[in-house]
């Protein structure tokens, strides 16, 4: 098995992602992983692309080399309507020091526009299937614009969690472990958010000069350890 929730940085570690896939290979000729490409300087979904086999990556472009992250995809995700779906909060960071995190109780939850099957060398290319990018499935043919916050390819973050409250899923464990989350990525970004305050706001000026908002995506396979396939 690989580790879990592998991310390799490419160009930088493309040596390890092949070594790692070879030897998983060596092991067991029929496993069959299947991993997202994510480009570094891409937003809205623009220029991600699953693939099977190393050998697919793309990552020369003319005479340049693309940095990329590349990731284990989740091959059975958590489904609504057999559709896949993500979730999208807001947060707020209002200091740094002492570290002051508010997080919005109201989200979005993105849908997928065609019925999820797991990955195969025939849907590699269904975007409408694997990612759920607006921009993206907004383009699609199954596209539901709704004015319910419950139904369509957009909803409300809270219709959803209503949803899974129907199936027997303790929301409250939901929501605290979200909020675990959000905490640990807040706090693995305070180094770096600290540079760019120092570097704009004076040394020794009192009180809060600044917020930032983030926003935090809610993986999938996060869910997944959370809840259940249905």
């Amino acid at each position: 098995m690989l580790e879990k929730n592998l991310t390799v940085h490419l160009p930088l570690l493309s040596p390890f992602f092949f070594f790692k896939i070879r030897l998983l290979k060596d092991n067991d000729s029929t496993l069959k992983h299947t991993f997202i490409v994510k480009p570094d300087s891409g937003s809205q979904g623009d220029g991600i692309y699953l693939i099977r086999e190393p050998a697919d990556l793309r990552v020369i472009s003319g005479s340049q080399i693309k940095q990329a992250v590349v990731q284990e995809y989740i091959q059975k995700p958590l489904l609504i309507d057999k559709l896949k779906f993500d979730i999208r909060l807001y947060v707020l960071v209002r200091s740094l020091e002492p570290l002051e995190i508010y997080i919005a109780k109201e989200g979005l939850s993105r849908f997928c526009t065609e019925p999820y099957q797991e990955p195969s060398q025939k849907n590699l290319s269904h975007v409408f299937m694997h990612l759920t990018n607006y921009s993206l499935n907004v383009h699609s043919g199954n596209f539901v614009h709704s004015d319910s916050c419950s139904t369509g390819s957009k909803r409300t973050f809270s219709s959803v969690l209503y949803r899974l409250a129907s199936k027997g899923v303790d929301i409250k464990k939901v929501w605290s472990d979200i909020i675990a989350l959000v905490i640990k990525t807040v706090i693995a970004l305070v180094p770096e958010l600290k540079v760019y305050y120092q570097a704009d706001i004076p040394l020794g000026k009192p009180g809060p000069t600044c917020f930032q908002v983030y926003l935090q995506r809610i993986p999938l396979c996060y869910l997944k350890n959370v809840l259940w396939h249905y």
